[in-house]
């Protein structure tokens, strides 16, 4: 491969591409900078109000020299606001609601989690590149599991009660008189528990194959007092029990299983004739020229490092990954047996489709 001489080169594209790069660099080492401010409650201090570094380290019992590089790089990055005249530092509203509300719909720090537990399998990733070998999600490190529940929380709370469930034909009216429902896939069991506390007539189970979500899921019903009508469960999506469920859902995972349409016709044998399978995926169009934008970035991105090796660790091993689009899980869909499919609603995140038997 031959490289052009420096001649041939457009100065001003060049300069352009060094500051998209500088960009990106900021914003990857400033991926640690917000996971620590989540951790040691830095934000939620500085919502507070505005604090000069010696104030907020006595506030969070934290070093001030530390603390003081720390919001140098935040108030670099836009994430928070510095005040020249006073020394201080603080959050506007906006700023706040990302960082600091953790009940916000755009609360942000878990993603950031979830991108620096995602980073921590760059080495064994970058040698499956060359043996075509998976890695399990359990394998991940734990930033994965606590950072996803927290980047996708945000997201179910402001859309699943709304707006999600009352775009598919008449389950919110079965949800609401009481129904049997299972969560395929459910981790931490978000949004399991937030369907439980909507529709207090209706029964829930949660399936997901790694144990320690599980574990967190069942403290977690148990302490909102949800334990009687929620129950978690280990088990994988092709071997979930139970059956005349009357609503099935799964929450941005299909892609990642191996065998997502052995999966699929799985949850077509639970569902009672006239069931629901709500499938909600990341928002992606059927075109790879289509998705190449910010958020096809973060997806694709999250996909090479999380998704594809989990499929791959898998039987069968599809890998469709996270920016799969409306035909392939059509496809997937209507090859496990069901009869119609339609895209019942969307964000700028998520697609929701709706699967009938």
């Amino acid at each position: 491969m031959s490289t052009a001489p420096a001649s041939a080169l457009d100065m001003n594209k060049l300069n352009a591409f060094i500051q998209q790069f500088v960009t990106d660099l900021g914003a990857a080492v400033h991926t640690g900078m917000v996971v620590i401010g989540e951790k040691l409650g830095l934000y939620k201090a500085l919502a507070l109000g505005p604090a000069t570094p010696a104030e907020l380290a006595a506030h969070t019992r934290t070093d001030e020299r530390y603390l003081r590089e720390w919001l140098s790089s935040q108030a670099a990055g836009g994430y928070i606001t510095y005040d020249e005249k006073t020394g201080k530092f603080s959050l506007t509203e906006e700023q706040a609601f990302a960082l600091a509300k953790e009940d916000s719909p755009a609360y942000l720090p878990g993603a950031f989690e979830l991108a620096l537990g995602s980073l921590a399998a760059v080495p064994r990733i970058a040698e499956s590149f060359r043996s075509g070998a998976g890695m399990g999600w359990h394998e991940h490190d734990d930033g994965v599991f606590h950072g996803c529940e927290k980047f996708f929380r945000p997201g179910y709370a402001a859309n699943l009660i709304p707006a999600w469930i009352p775009s598919l034909t008449g389950v919110k009216q079965k949800l609401e008189a009481g129904a049997r429902v299972a969560d395929v896939g459910c981790g931490k069991g978000a949004s399991t528990l937030l369907m439980a506390r909507a529709f207090p007539n209706s029964r829930f189970y949660g399936f997901d194959y790694h144990d320690k979500s599980i574990e967190a899921a069942r403290h977690t019903a148990w302490s909102e007092g949800l334990s009687e009508r929620v129950t978690f469960e280990v088990s994988k999506a092709k071997e979930y029990p139970g059956g005349d469920y009357d609503f099935v859902a799964v929450f941005d995972c299909l892609h990642d299983m191996g065998d997502p349409v052995g999966a699929a016709r799985h949850v077509r044998q639970s569902l009672k004739p006239d069931g629901v399978w709500m499938i909600v995926e990341p928002f992606a169009n059927d075109q790879l020229k289509d998705n190449l934008n910010p958020v096809g970035r973060v997806y694709y991105s999250f996909s090479t490092l999380l998704c594809t090796p989990c499929s791959r660790s898998q039987e069968v091993g599809l890998c469709l990954g996270a920016q799969a689009g409306e035909s392939r899980i059509r496809q997937v869909v209507t090859e496990a047996g069901f009869t119609r499919f339609r895209r019942a609603t969307e964000t700028p995140f998520n697609i929701v489709y709706e699967a009938r038997p």
